[in-house]
């Protein structure tokens, strides 16, 4: 059996029920995350702008109740918006934070509690600073957005981990090697476990806004690389979209490829579907 697996669900109304068999069919919660486990929940909160541009709240609020389930100890929902705003306000302007914390989370600004230090050693990125709560954390599971990005091409699994970098930090990505560095940062952290809310998508623009579609999708992976391959399918199959090359041809796919992050080729993984 390979060791890569994504699953697409259709969603037709019932998001609990479309994230279950999403990660059902991949092994279940439970082979992620392990009773007593302390488990950071990151979704996107770059900005407040409303999904696919950020995270919805009840999909963060469905998914912390899974991780208790399953028999988290602590679900630490976090983000670090960008550097321009208020991450606590963005998580009000969301309206994600009492729902995440009625279903039993903690949830909190990266940077507040301080960062670590991590050294990468790659070519483009030698060394970064992290939250430190991702350095104390026993698992981490990614709820990311469908999207295509007007710096980044696009922004799926890989590029999630930014939300976790000091922000001054980030800034200075965006003057060389953007990509690459998305890429090589996916060496130093690692999510157990990545579900994708394709119910609605930017097809072009992005982040903030751009053509909406509505896929109607929820997939679910252990691999960032085949989740962001697969989710570039989605893009590139609604008419109008800006992705025009293959998504093995992007630099952050590339890159990953070469670093040995996941998946090198569609043969390396399965997809499984229910649609």
């Amino acid at each position: 059996m390979l060791e890569y697996v994504v699953s697409k669900v259709k969603y037709e109304g019932d998001l609990k029920e479309a994230i279950t068999k999403a990660v059902d069919l991949i092994g279940g919660f439970k082979s992620y995350i392990k009773p007593g486990q302390k488990v950071i929940l990151k979704p996107n909160y770059n900005s407040s702008d409303p999904p696919p541009a950020s995270s919805d709240p009840i999909l963060v609020s469905t998914l912390v109740r899974f991780l208790k389930d399953a028999g988290a100890k602590e679900v630490i929902v976090g983000d670090s918006s960008m550097f321009l705003l208020s991450t606590d306000r963005v998580f009000d302007r969301t309206g994600m934070r009492e729902p995440a914390e009625k279903a039993g989370a903690k949830v909190v600004v990266f940077g507040d509690a301080g960062w670590v230090k991590l050294d990468v050693g790659e070519r483009y990125l030698k060394d970064i600073e992290v939250a430190k709560e991702v350095t104390e954390a026993d698992s981490m599971v990614y709820a990311c957005c469908l999207k295509t990005h007007r710096l980044a091409d696009y922004s799926i699994s890989l590029k999630l981990g930014m939300g976790l970098v000091r922000s001054r930090t980030r800034i200075g990505w965006h003057l060389r090697g953007r990509e690459n560095k998305i890429a090589e940062l996916n060496t130093v952290i690692k999510p157990n476990l990545i579900i994708l809310d394709a119910r609605r998508a930017f097809i072009t623009g992005g982040p903030f806004g751009g053509k909406l579609a509505e896929p109607n999708l929820i997939l679910a992976s252990n691999d960032r690389v085949a989740l962001d391959v697969e989710g570039m399918k989605i893009i590139k199959s609604c008419p109008g979209n800006t992705l025009k090359r293959d998504p093995w041809e992007y630099t952050q796919i590339r890159r990953a490829v070469e670093l040995g992050i996941g998946s090198k080729s569609d043969k390396d993984y399965l997809v499984i579907e229910k649609v």
